[in-house]
């Protein structure tokens, strides 16, 4: 049986920089996309597609990564 959950999606693209401040430093980060789940939920979102967030020369609109290394770092201090 295949799986086509993706037909009946509510797909919100969410650019994590700029959607929602979670600590306080002014920058988008992912507490504050957390904290907004349930709001993303209610409105009846159940996909989240993250725009790129990590280094890139941006040969790819962003897709393309750099440093993957780099990449780590910036998930965990994005706390």
């Amino acid at each position: 049986m295949v799986c086509r959950w993706h037909k009946d999606a509510i797909i919100y693209s969410v650019d994590v920089d700029t959607f929602k401040d979670g600590n306080g430093d002014g920058i988008g980060d992912f507490k504050g996309l957390t904290e907004s789940c349930r709001y993303l939920s209610g409105l009846g979102v159940n996909c989240l597609w993250l725009l790129p967030f990590h280094p890139s020369p941006t040969r790819d609109n962003g897709y393309d990564v750099l440093d993957y290394a780099r990449s780590r770092w910036v998930l965990e201090n994005r706390q």
